[in-house]
Formats: structure tokens, sequence, C-alpha cells
């Protein structure tokens, strides 16, 4: 599929030098600031040192003080809590962040429901199960905003709860304490935390009533960097603090469970966020998708070694058998696409045998090749459930939320959602969702993009003096751009009129070739993932140009710079 490449304008030069004189940096790295509006000494400083002094008031969040007086008088009373998170990485880092946060000032126990027999959200079953325990305080976390029913339920029964969530709610607040930053009348300065973030500015607020020590609720961060990863949400303002924080905590002294889960996954420390979200998030989601998300929650909360080993094993072992189904529901999934009419702006697939926990995977692998919002579909209890995922430029939640009339229940963000709905509705559905898609999307908005920030040559990489064998200048700066995420993406070079002097094809699916530029001594190593299908333009001799992103390649202790290809095309202007 032909990606349609944006390449940023160039900032002002004098703009440019300025800064970089300021800053005393490669201009390269100037750029790449201003490009992120960090264009003061102090918002650079706050970028590349951000300070946990300066997370927001906890207060500033509507009913905050209502929740923290309810846990607090729940300490108090020594009222029984239950944690109710979902089954994702969000939701049970959420819940391991309470739990571990909580177990020792009151009795707390936590419930992750069934994603198959209870489905997504707050459930009637897990109610019953706290009331059977004289539970009289729930505190849900990732999930709950448009739970009004089962909360009222709840309310019947005497229970009392506390939600903390990050979805947009719904035309009806649940009858119940509730934290969300998305909030219509709740005027948080950051909009963007995951649900893990709510649970922890929770824990935020009661620390501060009762001043304690901050550093204990500050060495959990760790559980809130992994779900700020594996949601997706933005890496910026309040999200970038945390998240590097929490990441500085996982790799300097590492979770029993997250080592023991990139043990299996055989990457070395240091870690970044990005082998967070390829190696921790896959086996943590895979309990709740295949096992159940409780074994998961137990993983990170025990202090027990042999039970961490025994379950990430297990685990790990989830993750193997999800990889093998995601890659069959795929196949099948593409499959039919394959007879699907043309010219249609959505891409809707449903076999009642696909694994309900796959799903969502699959939809994400179809837009990889088919780049239209996807929705893939399957049976389970007597409905259809499945998962959502969009483009850049389509609002799946809004599309949803057109659609209700025919939908049990849905929920969810701008680019993934849930939903679930009847059989008989799903022709229906179907057409009013591709109506929606065709007259929102243009021809152009179905054409993937690739956001280049900067034009590069070969030799801006390394300075003259610097050994091409050692990671350079620029690259050890650019690693403090870390973490990377939604608003502060890896930045991504394109360098134009380059040359192939020695390529090949692993595994029949992956590019690998040295490269350089005319009138160069650089020669750069590059690798592109599922890009074997490139290798007779590299190796036909013409010039082409290449995006790319730089990569340090861990092998045996060695270290050595490596370009992550991410397209490559003909030159545009051969030299």
């Amino acid at each position: 599929m032909q990606k349609k490449w944006l390449v940023k304008s160039p900032q002002d030069r004098t703009n440019v030098e300025t800064f970089r004189s300021k800053l005393k940096v490669d201009p390269v790295v100037a750029e790449l600031l201003l490009q992120r509006e960090i264009d003061t000494y102090d918002t650079a400083h706050a970028f590349f040192r951000p300070d946990l002094s300066t997370l927001h008031d906890p207060f500033l969040m509507q009913d905050m003080s209502a929740a923290v007086d309810r846990l607090q008088e729940a300490i108090e009373q020594q009222e029984k809590v239950l944690l109710f998170g979902d089954y994702d990485v969000d939701g049970t880092t959420a819940v391991a962040l309470l739990h571990t946060f909580l177990k020792d000032t009151l009795p707390v126990d936590f419930y992750i429901p069934d994603r198959y027999a209870e489905g997504y959200g707050v459930s009637k079953k897990g109610i019953d199960v706290a009331d059977e325990h004289e539970v009289s305080l729930i505190i849900s976390l990732d999930c709950g905003i448009k739970s009004v029913e089962e909360v009222a339920y709840a309310k019947s029964k005497g229970i009392d709860f506390i939600v903390c969530d990050h979805h947009e709610p719904g035309a009806e607040l649940p009858d119940a304490i509730v934290l969300d930053p998305k909030r219509t009348d709740c005027d948080y300065p950051y909009k963007e935390l995951s649900g893990c973030g709510v649970g922890f500015k929770l824990l935020q607020g009661l620390s501060e009533v009762n001043n304690w020590n901050q550093d204990v609720l500050f060495d959990q961060l760790d559980l809130l960097a992994v779900s700020i990863g594996a949601d997706i949400v933005p890496i910026t303002g309040e999200n970038r603090t945390l998240c590097f924080h929490g990441m500085e905590r996982l790799n300097a002294h590492p979770r029993p469970a997250f080592k023991a889960l990139l043990d299996l996954a055989k990457k070395q420390m240091p870690v970044s966020l990005t082998d967070v979200i390829f190696n921790i998030a896959p086996r943590i989601n895979a309990a709740g998708r295949l096992r159940s998300g409780r074994h998961a929650v137990q993983l990170m909360i025990s202090d027990k070694q042999d039970e961490i080993q025994q379950i990430a094993a297990e685990i790990n072992a989830d993750n193997i058998e999800r990889r093998e189904l995601d890659k069959i529901i795929t196949e099948e999934a593409l499959a039919q696409l394959e007879t699907a009419a043309p010219g249609r702006h959505s891409n809707i697939v449903y076999q009642d045998n696909w694994h309900k926990g796959v799903v969502g995977i699959v939809a994400s692998r179809v837009i990889e090749t088919h780049y239209k919002p996807t929705i893939v579909l399957t049976k389970s209890n007597g409905l259809i459930t499945g998962s959502a995922r969009s483009v850049a430029s389509f609002n799946l939640h809004d599309a949803l939320e057109q659609c209700s009339e025919f939908l049990e229940q849905f929920g969810g963000h701008f680019h993934a959602a849930g939903l679930t709905l009847k059989e008989e509705n799903l022709d229906a559905f179907a057409l009013k969702f591709e109506k929606i898609a065709a007259k929102t999307l243009t021809p152009e908005m179905l054409v993937e993009e690739q956001v280049v920030d900067l034009e590069l040559e070969f030799d801006q990489i390394f300075t003259p003096e610097e050994n091409r064998l050692k990671i350079p200048r620029l690259k050890r700066i650019l690693r403090q751009f870390e973490p990377h995420g939604p608003g502060n993406m890896k930045p991504v070079f394109l360098t134009k009129n380059v040359f192939s002097t020695e390529m090949r094809v692993l595994k029949e699916a992956h590019l690998k070739m040295s490269m350089t530029q005319p009138n160069s001594d650089v020669i750069m190593e590059g690798i592109g993932f599922n890009m074997a299908q490139k290798v007779d333009l590299v190796a036909s001799g013409v010039p082409f140009d290449v995006v790319y992103t730089l990569e340090i390649n861990r092998w045996n202790n060695q270290e050595r710079l490596q370009l992550n290809i991410k397209d490559v095309r003909e030159a545009a202007t051969p030299k």
C-alpha cells in the first residue's frame, strides 16, 4: 500500500540558529524542538527533565473532594472495598496500582470481569460478588462512565461507587462519584490521562489529605507508564511527566513481574516505552484475551518469586496462542474483504466463530493493508460483538454514536472502540456506518500518511570526527526525547538520492540493506520490516528516497546505529 509522505515545513532558519546557539545543540535537535513548540530554555528544560512537582492539583478534577472523602471514610471505618477493573492493560495496571497502595490501609480486593461471560465494563455479576462479600464501596477503574444501570443496581444493594474512567461520557452520568477529566463539567487542565492515571490522581489526592510521603505513591509509577504506553494516550503534558518517571523507575528498580515478562521476551535492560508496548503490554493483554485479566493483576501485585515465574510463563504461553489466533483470523478477514463491493469507505467483517479476544488486534492488522475504518465482529453469548479501529481522519466514537439505534452497547475513543449489537441489526448497522464513512472520508483521507519531521543527509548523522561504529551524539540526544507516543512521536527523517550497497530479504518478509549517498563516505545499515516487496526497487541501481527513524540495535552486548525504514520510493529528484 503506497503511503502519502507529508514533510513538515522547515522552521525559520534564523529561529533555528538562535535557539541552537542558546541551547548549544545540533541544528537538527533545535528544529525538532521548535516543531514541538519548545522554543525557550525553560520549556526545553521541562521537556528533557520533567518534574513531578509540576503535576496538577488532583482536586481540580470534578468530584475529587467527594471521592477522597468517601475513600477516607472507608479507611477510617475499615469498610470492605472492591476494585473493579477492565481486563486490558490500562484496567489491570490501575487495579494493581490501587491494590498495592491501599492493601495496608483497609480490606481491599479486586474483580476483573470475564471478557466472554460479562463483556466490557461494570457487570451485575461483579456487583453480586461484591454484595456477597459485604463490600460497601466499589471503585471502577478504566470503566464505568456509561454504567448507569449497573451503578443503580449497586446502589439498590447499598453499595457506593467511585468511577475512575477516561472514556467519553454518555448523555447521562452514573449516580456515583465520577472522576473523568472528559466530563463536560470538569475543568481539570489535562484531559488525556489513562484510566490508570485517573486512579493515580485519586491516590495523589488521598496522600495529600493524609500528609503521606508521596514517594510511596511515586514508587508505583512503573505501572502507570505501562498503562500510558499500552493505551496509546498522548505523551504530552502530565502524561509525559508521569511516563518519564515511570520508565526511570522501571529501568532502575524493575518490578519482578515486568522483569519476568521482559526476560521471556529476551529483552535486555534498559528498555524504552516502545519495548514496553511490544513486549510487556501484549503479554498482559493476552491474559485478559485468552484466560483472565485477574491472572495479570495477580502477577503484578505478587511478591512471591515462584508465583511470579509461574504466572509469567502461563501468560507468555497465552501470548503465543494469541499470535497464532491473530494470524489465522487476520487471513480469514482479509479473504472476506477480497469479495467486498468495490469503492467502500469502511471494512466490516464478521464470522461467528472468531475468538473475541483478538478481534481488536485483527482490526489493526486489516487497516495495514486496507486503510479504512475497520470493524471486526464475532458472536458471543447470543450477541454480535467486536472491536473497531480507525484511520487518522475518522472519529469512531462519534460514528458509533450516530449508529446507536442499532447498538446494545458501545464505547471507546477517536481511534478505537468496542461495540455489541443484535444479529438482526447487523445489516442496518453496517449500511449506516458505511454511509457515515462515505460522507466523512474523501479519497485522499483513505491513503495512509507518513509524517516526516525533517530531511536529513547521512553526513549529518555522524560528525566527521565520530567513530562510525559508535552511537553518534545526535542519537544520544534524540534518546532524551523519549518516551515517545502520540503528541511526541519518534522523529522521522527523510534522506533523498540513496543507493543500496548491499541488500537481502530476511524470513521472506523483511528488507535488510546498507545504504549510502553520492559523494558521502557514510554507510548506513537499515531494516524495513514487512518491506520485502521493495527489494526490486533498491536492487535496481536507481537512486531512491528513504524514510526512517534512528534506532539502536543491541546484539551480544554491542550497540550499533540502525535505520528503521518506514518507506522507500524511487527518488523524486535523482542527482
